[in-house]
């Protein structure tokens, strides 16, 4: 059960990847990022978010397969 856990968190964060990626290309971006140098903080935080949930899900797909 965790096995799948794991994998629908490391699909979640792909999705989260994908969405940070798209938000960074976008007008709203590129207005801050001329501005600011910066893509805007929403990107970043769907980026960061994305990245940590494909930790966390392969972290929980490697150790939900182990009995202790």
């Amino acid at each position: 059960m965790d096995n799948i856990v794991g994998v629908a968190i490391f699909g979640l964060g792909l999705v989260l990847l994908i969405f940070g990626f798209n938000e960074a290309h976008s007008a709203s971006s590129d207005i801050s990022r001329f501005f600011t140098g910066n893509p805007t903080d929403h990107s970043m935080w769907l980026i960061v978010g994305g990245v940590g949930a494909i930790v966390a899900g392969l972290l929980a797909s490697i150790s939900g397969g182990r009995k202790t």
